[in-house]
């Protein structure tokens, strides 16, 4: 089994004034498609990304599996998060995730295993329990919603490939090999049943959205209240996930969470989830009263404004949950405002 050290490492307890200094900062992102251009380009996009939030400091580069959906070029998640690492030096790169309903466990640990020999010391292995986006797609996946209850299961059969431990005899290689097992370290993916999951797997746990606060303080309760140590992690590691818009002004900041805000209320609709448009489409367009209230909600909790505005909301997150590390999600039609974010974010956690 992989050594203790493998685990993300415990960052201290920051005082008043420092503490975003003292949370590792990461992102994650979807290669979201935009209106009027090709899906490549997503995919390319989420490269430079990469580039740029290895140059800006951020502690890791995640990259998601969606099936079916036009509005996500990122499909293959191991295969791109390939392309990540062969494009960056030093920023960890992994999954955020891999839905392990989706697949074997035993391809799953081969797949992580060829990219940790490839990038050592640099690849994470973020695992989710949903199944498909819509009753198509999961036909076309040979899979349907109760293979999600096998989840923790499923999690047990990957780990066990790690470890040589697998009842077939069968070793997964790269991910076991003569020389010993390789450590990918593993996080969970906290919806609905992860947080007790990740708890008794002892794992680090990512757990989301920041708009749901109160939610999120009970995930982030169970975790902590029934967590194991074990070889992958000796105590709780929390990661929360969600939106943060930062520019010069509160009202560009928020025009930043249009596009997405628009996307989520059409899916929400029309059982779709389009490419991003831009925000000034969204904000001339006439909108059904059901429409409308999906998309206002979308914009509400969100964490968008000026640098001074983002950092004492996010100051009061991290103290609220005690995170030791925050992924940040944001997706936007206008490449330049979301890079522009991430630099104001990034000024934020390296101030101290």
């Amino acid at each position: 089994m992989p050594n203790p050290a493998d685990q993300p490492e415990q960052p201290q307890r920051p005082g008043p004034g420092a503490v975003l200094s003292a949370t590792r900062f990461s992102v994650l992102d979807r290669s979201r498609t935009r209106e009027g251009r090709p899906d490549a380009e997503a995919l390319r996009d989420t490269v430079a990304l990469a580039r740029e939030a290895e140059r800006l400091g951020f502690h890791r580069f995640w990259v998601s599996e969606h099936h079916g959906v036009p509005g996500v070029a990122g499909s293959a998640p191991t295969v791109l998060a390939a392309a990540v690492a062969a494009a960056t030096r030093t920023i960890r790169v992994g999954t955020g995730g891999v839905m392990l309903p989706n697949h074997q466990p035993l391809v799953v640990a081969e797949q992580f295993g060829v990219l940790e020999s490839l990038f050592p010391g640099r690849i994470d292995m973020g695992l989710g329990r949903s199944v498909g986006f819509t009753d198509g797609v999961r036909r076309a996946l040979g899979r349907d919603k109760e293979v999600a209850e096998d989840f923790s299961a499923q999690l047990d059969e990957l780990l066990g490939w790690f470890g040589g431990t697998s009842p077939t005899g069968v070793h997964a290689r790269p991910a076991t090999s003569p020389s010993g097992a390789i450590a990918v370290p593993p996080f969970v993916l906290a919806m609905g049943e992860g947080a007790s999951i990740a708890a008794r797997a002892g794992l680090p746990m990512v757990i989301g959205d920041l708009r749901s606060r109160e939610r999120m303080l009970r995930g982030i309760d169970t975790y902590r209240a029934g967590f194991r140590p074990s070889a992958w992690a000796s105590e709780p590691y929390v990661v929360i996930s969600g939106t943060v818009a930062v520019a010069a002004t509160t009202e560009e900041a928020r025009r930043i969470l249009v596009p997405e805000a628009w996307s989520m209320a059409y899916s929400r609709t029309h059982g779709t989830f389009p490419p991003l448009p831009p925000a000034d489409r969204v904000e001339s367009r006439t909108m059904t009263a059901k429409e409308r209230g999906f998309y206002e909600s979308g914009l509400v909790g969100q964490l968008a404004g000026t640098a001074d505005e983002v950092a004492h909301e996010l100051e009061t997150v991290v103290k609220e949950t005690g995170a030791q590390e925050v992924l940040v999600t944001t997706s936007t039609y206008d490449r330049t405002a979301l890079l522009d974010s991430y630099q104001r974010l990034a000024g934020l956690f390296r101030a101290g």
